[in-house]
């Protein structure tokens, strides 16, 4: 079987660093999936305003191998489990899944909402979320059997805080108080950074709480 892209999504993450571990966790991380040509057809979507999230079948576009273990950021990294026991990037085929919200459509065009991709990212299915089918009240989520919850008080000078439009600054709070750090890291004098959105946002994190030190347009 060969698979190939129908579309790609744009989002506000270049880099790994700083994307959410899960979708949905951060509502207001917004994106765009662009379909290529050969899938713009005006009918091709028809019938999906109905709805109002979708499964997206993507690919991680920058995984390199596979394990047969993995050590899950959400156990601290510490501990291996199976990889078909985690949703770990470095798999056999490097297929990701993901549920976003429909924010709106247009032509060869699908607005979503709490992404949890890499910008650029290929996609190659999309299929319409069934509440009665997809939702399992009773079903058991092993190590990962509640939802992460925001764990660090994020302190932004408003200065700083301007920097970015409107619209990206609760999503930007949103996703550094999910503490977006690798699990093994804990040095309150580093100084992290990642892209967000076209800037560059560098802080430091000491105890449970993240101080924002710049945000900074980020050069070509």
């Amino acid at each position: 079987m060969t698979l190939t892209p129908i579309a790609h999504i744009e989002t506000d993450f270049k880099e790994k660093f700083g994307i959410p571990r899960q979708s949905g966790l951060v509502p207001d991380l917004r994106g765009t999936i662009r379909f290529e040509p050969a899938f713009q057809q005006g009918d091709i979507l028809r019938g999906l305003e109905g709805f109002s999230h979708l499964w997206l079948i993507w690919g991680f576009s920058r995984a390199e191998g596979w394990t047969p273990t993995v050590r899950p950021p959400r156990l601290g990294g510490n501990t291996r489990l199976g990889v078909f026991a985690t949703r770990s990037p470095h798999r056999p085929n490097p297929l990701g899944l993901s549920v976003v919200e429909i924010a709106g459509i247009d032509t060869g065009i699908i607005h979503v909402q709490g992404v949890d991709l890499l910008d650029g990212t290929p996609i190659y299915d999309i299929k319409p979320y069934v509440p009665y089918a997809d939702s399992i009240p009773n079903a058991k989520g092993g190590f990962a059997d509640t939802p992460p919850a925001a764990v660090l008080e994020v302190q932004v000078p408003d200065q700083l805080l301007r920097k970015l439009p409107i619209d990206k600054q609760v999503a930007l709070v949103q996703v550094l108080a999910l503490d977006p750090r690798p699990s093994y890291q804990d040095d309150p004098n580093r100084v992290y950074g990642f892209s967000f959105a076209g800037f560059e946002v560098r802080f430091q994190v000491a105890g449970n709480v993240l101080t924002v030190l710049d945000v900074e347009v980020t050069h070509p």
